[in-house]
């Protein structure tokens, strides 16, 4: 009993640890509005800002993503701990638009260290027997984490003083307190090998999984898109169209996305693989149809509605897609699989919220955002019709990465 009260600890601090990290990678969002005006940028380039995260994630999941099976758990999530510092004192000490670049990419780093490796960690530090519920704490910890970001960034920067500071101060703190954790918790590698022998992980894709993986990954590309759009202009959209300058509310916006996001992975257990995936893509459908009926009447309750309905289609899709990609792919292609299907994700996360900042200027964000919608829906539905033709094999739901 005792051992097993032991473990859970170590797997709740893990979690608790990769909720910090995954937190600082969202705590600017509310915050880009104040940064607009100080240093005085467009939209697009509040859309540039966001995806360099990506170039970020994308680097290391490509060229270190299973770094931390070699020179073990720990190292790696402490070089993760380290990127977080170093970009909340870039945002902290941020003089020029430069200085933002430079928080985002190192944000993005940090994220992709702990991506993996801190599931990892997580599943590795839980009781036997408990993989179930230490799927559920690795969940949690990473969407729950990126919902935590923004929501503590908005309640700061609108009810305390220094907004651009404190937010960053506050996680600095937090990730210390992380650390001190990390030096506590124990390794779980048991055989590490030097840093030398990590080679980068080139993504590839075996016949028999690319009839699996086109729906999986288009799915993938929308969720992640639409939470990217979120994360990036719906502030701007919040404060612009809708005249909501309290930057709670947008904190609590993109969070409520996040959070049920956690929700629709948690809900693949019960529903199942081969439903999962195409029911996400019905969700995501909605909350991109609830997305275009907020940008045309501007309205705040269509833009939460879109939040709850997209980011549960978004989790819901995820973690199908995961599992059944994992379910038909062979453990010596297992990881480049997945690798492929991060980096689509991670694209989508990026490109086109460049797209709509690219044509916000002619346009407007309002228009924008709609030829954004109508390219994801066209992207999601064809993907979600062909999963009702050619369902994925009704098996485990697996696990998140």
């Amino acid at each position: 009993m005792d051992g097993g009260l032991r473990g859970w600890r170590r797997c709740l601090l893990s979690g608790a640890v990769f909720a910090v990290c995954m937190a600082g990678t969202t705590l600017p969002t509310p915050l880009y509005g104040l940064y607009q005006q100080k240093f005085d940028f467009s939209d697009l380039t509040i859309t540039v800002v966001y995806a360099v995260y990506a170039v970020g994630v994308i680097g290391v999941l490509l060229l270190a993503g299973n770094a931390s099976d070699a020179v073990g758990r720990r190292p790696v999530l402490a070089w993760g701990l380290g990127f977080a510092t170093a970009s909340a004192l870039c945002f902290l000490f941020a003089t020029a638009l430069g200085w933002l670049y430079a928080g985002r990419l190192l944000s993005g780093l940090s994220a992709g260290l702990f991506t993996g490796a801190a599931t990892a960690y997580v599943m590795e530090t839980a009781p036997r027997g408990g993989a179930a519920r230490a799927t559920f704490v690795a969940t949690a910890a990473n969407m729950g984490g990126l919902g935590c970001g923004p929501l503590l960034a908005g309640v700061l920067a609108q009810y305390a003083d220094w907004p651009l500071y404190l937010p960053f101060a506050v996680h600095l703190a937090l990730v210390a307190c992380s650390a001190a954790v990390l030096l506590w918790l124990p390794e779980t590698v048991r055989e590490r090998r030097p840093l030398s022998t990590v080679r980068p992980q080139r993504p590839g894709l075996p016949p028999r999984v690319r009839a699996v993986f086109g729906p999986a990954a288009a799915a993938s590309f929308v969720g992640f898109a639409l939470f990217g759009v979120f994360t990036s202009v719906s502030p701007s959209f919040l404060a612009q169209s809708l005249g909501v300058h309290n930057r709670a509310v947008s904190g609590l916006v993109v969070a409520l996305a996040f959070f049920a996001s956690t929700a629709g992975q948690l809900a693949v257990g019960r529903v199942g693989v081969g439903r999962s995936l195409p029911l996400g893509c019905a969700a995501l459908l909605a909350g991109l149809v609830l997305l275009a009926g907020a940008l045309w009447w501007d309205l705040l309750p269509l833009v939460v509605l879109s939040a709850v309905v997209g980011g549960g289609g978004q989790g819901l899709a995820f973690r199908g897609a995961v599992s059944a990609i994992v379910e038909v792919t062979g453990a010596d292609r297992r990881a480049a699989v997945i690798s492929a299907l991060f980096v689509v994700a991670y694209v989508g996360i990026s490109v086109p919220v460049i797209g709509v900042g690219l044509l916000a200027g002619p346009i407007g964000l309002e228009g924008a955002g709609l030829v954004f919608i109508a390219c994801m829906a066209l992207l999601v539905s064809t993907a979600g019709v062909y999963l009702l033709r050619r369902p994925v094999p009704a098996a485990g739901t697996g696990g998140v990465r």
